[in-house]
């Protein structure tokens, strides 16, 4: 069996396995006398195991940077002359 196959294997399973949990926590049901304070049932618990997220502000660093000086030599640009244009330049 290749890792590539084996890869695609085992997302596919993965995705099924949390489509059928989310199935059966949307559908399961219990019977009457277990709406009591001691009823513990871990499909029920999952609707109420939030994730836990954690913000973090870090204060702004302030720092000052010395710009590179300009150079001093300053190259020309090199733009070859068009001599063979296909249509001669709008008149005003």
């Amino acid at each position: 069996m290749s890792r590539g196959l084996f890869v695609r294997a085992v997302c596919v399973l993965s995705i099924a396995l949390v489509c059928v949990m989310g199935t059966l926590q949307a559908t399961h049901s219990h019977p009457e006398n277990s709406t009591a304070s001691h009823h513990t049932c871990s499909i029920c618990a999952t609707a109420h195991a939030g994730l836990k997220t954690q913000t973090v502000a870090a204060a702004p660093v302030l720092a000052t940077f010395a710009l590179a000086s300009p150079v001093a030599e300053v190259s020309p640009i090199f733009r070859p002359a068009i001599t063979q244009l296909i249509r001669p330049p709008p008149a005003f």
